[in-house]
């Protein structure tokens, strides 16, 4: 697992572990980052399933429900089974947009 930041974002790259233990990795290191957008790129795994998407759900929801994005980046899944919960895009560029926009809805809301 590798962790780079940009700003308020940190990205975290998985390139060997399985999906759960990088899930386990993630929640464990949260606090470490727990006040930043996160981006997940998972574009080096194989092909991942919508089931194995889905392991990210609880920390997804705990990240966000603390006003910070959460967004996955893969373009080896079927992105029509991912639960709506979940944010999962294609490429890296696609989820810093994603962050760009949330990060500007929330702005409003303020």
């Amino acid at each position: 697992m590798i962790i780079d930041r940009e700003g308020n974002i940190s990205i975290i790259t998985q390139e060997k572990a399985t999906i759960i233990e990088l899930v386990k990795k993630i929640e464990t290191l949260h606090p470490k980052f727990k006040n930043d957008n996160i981006i997940v790129n998972l574009s080096s795994l194989g092909e991942i399933t919508p089931e194995q998407i889905i392991e990210f759900l609880r920390i997804s929801k705990a990240h966000r429900a603390t006003k910070h994005s959460f967004v996955l980046v893969t373009n080896n899944t079927n992105f029509n089974d991912i639960p709506e919960e979940l944010i999962v895009v294609p490429s890296t560029q696609e989820a810093f947009d994603i962050i760009e926009m949330e990060d500007i809805e929330r702005d409003l809301e303020i």
